[in-house]
């Protein structure tokens, strides 16, 4: 097995399970297919409901996490999916970690944001660009 094609594969496995796990959990919130547990408490209760309570931010963010995890399981605009998830991959992990640390949600979003800083750092070519000093038109 040639070099290249053994980096393939852990690049693959990397993009079909944060694209899996974007997927599921993002049609998750519009078809209930998955069991939930109690609604969470004290502050991490509170800055659930403000994400509910606004109306429009939390379909959204799921929308956007459906669509983005489907162009992940086709292998499609994986640089720019990369860059749109970082900041709801960031904010899944805070909240496990800070608000409700503890528990399979901890871990999940611990292998979300792995997974994601590998493929960023496999397809790390394509942000070059984006990291010039003084850019001119």
């Amino acid at each position: 097995m040639s070099t290249a094609q053994s980096t393939k594969i852990p690049v693959l496995i990397a993009r079909i399970i944060l694209g899996l796990i974007y997927f599921v959990f993002g049609l998750n919130f519009f078809f209930h297919f998955i069991p939930q547990g109690p609604v969470p408490t004290g502050t991490a209760g509170a800055f659930l409901g403000g994400l509910f309570q606004s109306g429009y931010l939390f379909p959204l963010i799921k929308a956007i996490e459906v669509v983005c995890g489907a162009l992940l399981l086709l292998g499609i605009y994986i640089p720019l999916i990369l860059i749109v998830l970082m900041p709801i991959s960031v904010n899944i992990l805070l909240f496990h970690a800070i608000l409700e640390p503890g528990g399979a949600p901890i871990s999940i979003s611990l292998l979300v944001i792995i997974s994601q800083l590998y493929l960023a750092w496999a397809y790390r070519g394509y942000y070059k660009q984006l990291f010039i000093h003084k850019a001119s038109l």
